[in-house]
């Protein structure tokens, strides 16, 4: 695999793996993610969702990466 790709997949899974989180953690924080019980929301459970996927994604990316290294 080129070069440039393995550093694509590798920018990729750095740039989810420090964005995600940070968005993840304002998501929570948000008066909309649990409602007056305190129970989670949609807007939370999809946003877990999505990012979950993200994060899936990032992994494989990163995993790609290092075979392509080996």
């Amino acid at each position: 695999m080129p070069a440039v790709l393995i550093a694509l997949l590798f920018a990729n899974a750095l740039f989810n793996f420090l964005v995600w989180p940070t968005f993840y953690r304002r998501v929570a924080n948000d008066s909309r993610a649990r409602d007056a019980s305190g129970k989670p929301t949609r807007f939370l459970i999809v946003h877990r969702v999505l990012i979950g996927t993200a994060l899936a994604l990032a992994a494989a990316s990163a995993i790609a990466a290092i075979v392509a290294l080996v």
